[in-house]
C-alpha cells in the first residue's frame, strides 16, 4: 500500500455474533479474529484486497470508519488540522511496526490514519 490508499474499514456493531453471521452470509466475507485481537474479528472480502474489522459500537464509534495509509501519522494530523480538521483520536500503537489515529475533516467526518507495516521483522 502507498500513502493515500484506503487500507481498512471498521464497522461498528452492537451484536458481534449477529454481525459476523450477517456479513458472512450476505457478502461471503471470511471473518476471523487474529491472535492477540480475539475481541476484534477481521473481515476479508473475496477479492482479498478489501478488509477491515468488526468493532463494538460505542458513543464515539457510530458509523463505519475508513483508514487511509499515510507515510507519517504526525504529518497527516498536522496537515488535517492546518486544513480545518481536528484530531479525533491521538496516535496509538497497534503492533511494534504499526500505529493508528483519527482526524475529522472540516465537515466532521472521522477518517482513520494508518502508518506502518504488518510484516514481522
Amino acid at each position: 500500500m502507498a500513502h493515500g490508499d484506503i487500507t481498512h474499514i471498521d464497522i461498528p456493531v452492537a451484536d458481534m455474533e449477529r454481525a459476523k453471521a450477517f456479513y458472512s452470509s450476505v457478502f461471503g466475507w471470511q471473518i476471523a479474529a487474529p491472535p492477540g485481537f480475539e475481541d476484534y474479528p477481521m473481515w476479508q472480502a473475496p477479492n482479498e484486497i478489501s478488509g477491515g474489522g468488526l468493532a463494538p459500537r460505542s458513543p464515539d464509534f457510530q458509523q463505519p470508519r475508513s483508514y487511509v495509509e499515510v507515510d507519517s501519522i504526525d504529518d497527516a494530523i498536522a496537515a488535517a488540522i492546518d486544513g480545518g480538521g481536528q484530531l479525533a483520536m491521538p496516535r496509538a500503537q497497534i503492533s511494534p511496526t504499526s500505529w493508528w489515529a483519527a482526524v475529522t475533516d472540516p465537515d466532521g467526518n472521522v477518517i482513520g490514519l494508518y502508518e506502518g507495516s504488518t510484516e514481522v521483522s
